[in-house]
């Protein structure tokens, strides 16, 4: 009897002791939730919409358990004023499944938007039926009310003497840059002001990489062809690199690169074209980035230019 008892007082004592262990550790008790990281909204992460433009969204979520919804909300803040009453939604139920995913989106900001400042809100929705939901602040302008609204005027590209492509159009369908060929290129950006920097970058697709905004170049993957920048412009104005002055001079003559060149065109440091950049036969991408610092907005346009080594 008396040994009953002891087991009784030593089973009681043991659970007690395990309740309160849980207790100091309710977090070993909680459902584990999705984490977010590596949020942009907008190019260059600037946080800015155009009304009826693209707008670029970009995280990086791992799942509590695995991901059932991610949604976005674009909601008008209490004490704003805007012309109307106006929000927006986009769920994507295609993630649902997934352990951890990075979502890469572009999606246009409807026309019937109102200006102003908003809440961007993110809500993940997992599985386990935890939900995680991320506050972001988002600015949306009409066009003509950015302080600058960068576009390519001029988007020209040389193979030798002659036009390769000019006012969106290829000169000869199929062709393809040759070893030794003269690749040149005239780029124009109108619509800025301020402070800016553009990169005109050849690109091989096999290194999957195309960046959306300066901040986002992988050097170790690009072939600088060439890189120009402008300072204290005043009026919103035309930025290329390829300056005249007033009386038609050439101020800054247009940059040459061989397609085989041993160093590209990285100024002031131009670097070896080896390893991931080294030339190799294939589709490649000619892009132009540009950002303008002053104001935190990016702009970017490509096209496809085939090499023949």
């Amino acid at each position: 009897m008396k040994t009953t008892k002891i087991l009784i007082a030593f089973l009681v004592s043991a659970f007690a002791f395990t309740a309160c262990n849980n207790d100091d550790n309710p977090a070993e008790n909680e459902t584990a939730k999705p984490s977010i990281d590596k949020i942009e909204l907008g190019l260059g992460n600037n946080e800015i919409g155009t009304i009826g433009e693209d707008f670029h969204f970009n995280a990086e979520v791992i799942a509590g358990d695995k991901i059932e919804n991610v949604q976005i909300k674009i909601q008008q803040i209490a004490g704003e004023k805007y012309s109307k009453v106006w929000s927006h939604e986009i769920s994507w139920p295609q993630y649902a499944g997934a352990k951890n995913t990075t979502i890469h989106k572009h999606f246009d900001i409807p026309s019937d938007a109102a200006e102003g400042k908003y809440d961007f809100i993110i809500l993940i929705t997992d599985q386990n039926g935890t939900t995680l939901e991320v506050k972001k602040n988002l600015n949306i302008y009409e066009a003509g009310n950015l302080p600058v609204n960068p576009t390519a005027s001029v988007f020209n590209v040389f193979q030798n003497d002659g036009f390769f492509f000019r006012k969106g159009k290829y000169y000869q369908e199929g062709a393809s840059f040759k070893t030794g060929e003269t690749f040149s290129s005239q780029v124009s950006i109108s619509g800025v002001k301020g402070d800016g920097i553009m990169y005109l970058l050849l690109i091989n697709k096999n290194a999957k990489h195309k960046p959306e905004s300066v901040d986002q170049i992988d050097f170790n993957k690009v072939i600088v062809y060439d890189v120009y920048e402008h300072k204290n412009m005043t009026e919103v104005g035309t930025f290329t690199n390829t300056p005249i002055d007033g009386n038609f001079n050439v101020i800054r003559q247009m940059p040459v690169l061989k397609i085989g060149a041993a160093k590209d065109n990285n100024s002031p440091n131009p670097q070896d074209i080896t390893g991931t950049r080294a030339w190799t036969s294939g589709d490649y991408i000619y892009l132009a980035v540009y950002k303008n610092t002053t104001y935190n907005i990016n702009f970017s346009q490509a096209i496809d230019v085939p090499v023949s080594l």
